[in-house]
């Protein structure tokens, strides 16, 4: 995700705070401070950090239970608005979504009865709706909120824990597309209550959490509807024939002569034997133009490892690989390693409108 940055890892995820989680510590420290002091701002600030290690335990509960399917989790992503564990993909069993959907709203619930029973912490409605008052016990405002994430996560809507749930369950009966789309419908009618509910009461949070939710259940929409018609289709449907490429040792002059003479966005760089070694991006050539370094080359500038699937492959297993490596393109090649094509997202998503006319 851009604009988030890495500050270690767990249990074998990347976690990564997002630039705009500052901008939250501050506006709650600022906040604080202008009402009640100095005290009252430490006190808010380590609160809110309290709280987003608790929810990253949130995400360790998906990321440790979908590792039980053999599914990773490359990285978690702390965001003003919560916490974001990115899977490699999820379980398509409806059992096993539900337990890597409940296993979250589980650590939370966990987190609360840990505060409430060893550490006497009460959950009452005024602790909830004051939980950024000082004057609040501060495991008390801790155990609270821990029990609203839970409840909130399991509403069976989209891109809530509740709302795989309700996926899953519908798909028991249906097709997962059209689960997919009821379930994501549910998280966009939230999406539109909740804003609403942020308008008429003046709250920005309510709003942010809005147009998130609105996004995310769009978005999951679109890649399940995306995978499943790939599944469909093969990875030589999908490539582009017609390109140039570019090898190691051209100058960037060239690449960028190559550049102006064509509508291609990423080059191939394919080494003596036609086998791709990396993809020279637009992005890329900019940020090494801008260096002026007149010894580099097409090769330092490069990205790579190229990501590579057969003619024959599924299209679906190419859009993850894609996924998965982060690369800028997925190389399609013959069984000596040639390159015969490439496959981008873009691609993919106009092989999907089309394959939508038919």
């Amino acid at each position: 995700m851009t604009w988030s940055f890495p500050v270690g890892h767990l249990f074998g995820s990347q976690l990564r705070i997002h630039a705009t989680f500052f901008l939250l510590l501050l506006w709650i420290g600022v906040a604080a401070y202008l009402d009640s002091g100095a005290a009252a701002a430490v006190q808010n600030v380590l609160f809110i950090v309290a709280l987003f290690a608790c929810v990253v335990a949130h995400e360790l509960g998906h990321a440790l239970t979908a590792r039980r399917y053999g599914i990773a989790t490359p990285d978690i992503t702390l965001l003003p608005i919560g916490g974001m564990a990115r899977l490699e993909r999820m379980p398509e069993k409806p059992l096993q979504e539900i337990t890597v959907a409940l296993a979250g709203p589980a650590v939370s619930v966990a987190i609360w009865a840990i505060l409430s029973l060893a550490f006497g912490a009460a959950t009452r409605l005024d602790v909830l709706v004051q939980f950024d008052d000082p004057q609040q016990n501060f495991l008390s405002r801790l155990a609270a909120v821990n029990l609203f994430l839970a409840l909130f996560n399991l509403l069976p809507a989209f891109p809530m824990d509740g709302g795989r749930v309700f996926r899953a369950g519908l798909s028991l009966f249906t097709d997962r597309i059209t689960a997919t789309r009821i379930a994501a419908g549910a998280g966009q009618a939230l999406a539109f209550g909740l804003g609403f509910w942020g308008l008429t009461s003046g709250n920005p949070i309510l709003l942010l959490i809005a147009v998130f939710v609105f996004m995310a259940a769009a978005a999951e929409r679109s890649d399940v509807t995306l995978h499943m018609t790939a599944r469909q289709m093969l990875a030589r449907q999908a490539m582009i024939t017609a390109y140039e490429s570019l090898s190691p040792g051209d100058s960037l002059q060239a690449a960028a002569a190559a550049l102006i003479r064509t509508t291609q966005r990423e080059f191939p760089v394919l080494g003596p034997n036609g086998a791709p070694v990396g993809f020279l991006t637009r992005d890329a050539l900019f940020h090494a133009l801008a260096a002026k370094d007149p010894d580099q080359t097409v090769g330092h500038a490069m990205i790579a490892p190229v990501p590579g699937v057969d003619l024959g492959a599924p299209l679906d297993k190419a859009l993850d690989a894609l996924h998965h490596a982060q690369a800028p393109a997925m190389a399609v090649t013959d069984a000596a390693g040639r390159m015969l094509g490439y496959i981008t997202r873009e691609n993919i998503g106009e092989l999907m409108v089309l394959a939508g006319r038919d």
